[in-house]
């Protein structure tokens, strides 16, 4: 209880909840599901909760019912596999946007249009302007909420993210949290390296979005970090990139599993 209290005061949940919508960035584990529980617990209404999968479904589920005083049966899991709405609902956004054809209604969605929502939680809102998913603004509610830890898209739409839920509340740094105790310090690194010649010129007419992406595909990478993976061989190791183009690259060049938001 004390950690719900704190995050809403350091991160000004309670603040972006009178405001009635807004987003919320805040690096990977710092408690942006704490702080949407925060917001829970202070507006005191029915919420709906709009997560990237059934494993993100259920994780919400278990935060819910580890730190608030709701019940099981006042917590419903609504996905392919289970249909409760219960006055805290927690649903991936691939079940609220599914219908039988491209121009059949959405089922699901209109289910949940018909229903009073205090509160809409949205999960790594970032995804939300994608066309598939982007219907989902459309749900009745008196607050919004948008969670991410980046609000960076390959479709250049991240202002989109504000028109559909609301302005940015809070934006956090993860070395200003990282100074405060609130995330586990890091041993970074940064290794820069030049553009490849024949890049060079793409990159000096480019503007500023343009050259972002062309130094963040810059291919010299992918050597380097074939020399740091030889250099701990035995460590389990994520790789991370900013494009899907980017990281499927690396995965074949690599030969690695390869994950990536649909």
């Amino acid at each position: 209880r004390k950690y719900q209290q704190d995050a809403a005061d350091i991160f000004h949940a309670a603040g972006a909840a009178r405001g009635g919508s807004g987003v919320i960035v805040l690096p990977c584990g710092s408690g942006k599901t704490i702080v949407g529980l925060a917001c829970m617990a202070k507006l005191q209404t029915s919420t709906l909760i709009l997560t990237t999968n059934v494993t993100a479904t259920r994780q919400w589920i278990g935060e819910v019912l580890d730190k608030t005083t709701l019940a099981k049966d006042q917590v419903g899991e609504y996905s392919g596999s289970h249909k409760n709405v219960l006055p805290v609902t927690v649903a991936t956004y691939n079940i609220m946007t599914w219908r039988k054809s491209k121009d059949a209604p959405f089922k699901h969605l209109e289910l949940f249009d018909q229903r009073d929502w205090g509160l809409i939680i949205y999960d790594e809102v970032h995804l939300l302007p994608a066309p598939v998913f982007q219907v989902t603004a459309a749900l009745q509610a008196r607050r919004r909420l948008g969670l991410t830890a980046t609000l960076v898209r390959e479709d250049n739409r991240e202002d989109d993210v504000f028109a559909l839920i609301g302005p940015k509340k809070v934006d956090v740094p993860w070395k200003v949290l990282e100074n405060q105790g609130w995330i586990a310090t890091a041993s970074c690194t940064e290794i820069r390296l030049p553009l490849p010649e024949k890049h060079r010129m793409q990159y000096a007419v480019a503007d500023r979005r343009k050259k972002f992406r062309l130094a963040s595909e810059n291919p010299a990478k992918l050597e380097i970090v074939q020399k740091i993976l030889s250099q701990h061989p035995d460590e389990q190791t994520l790789t991370i990139g900013m494009y899907v183009e980017q990281i499927t690259d690396t995965a074949d060049h690599l030969v690695v599993p390869l994950t990536h938001p649909a």
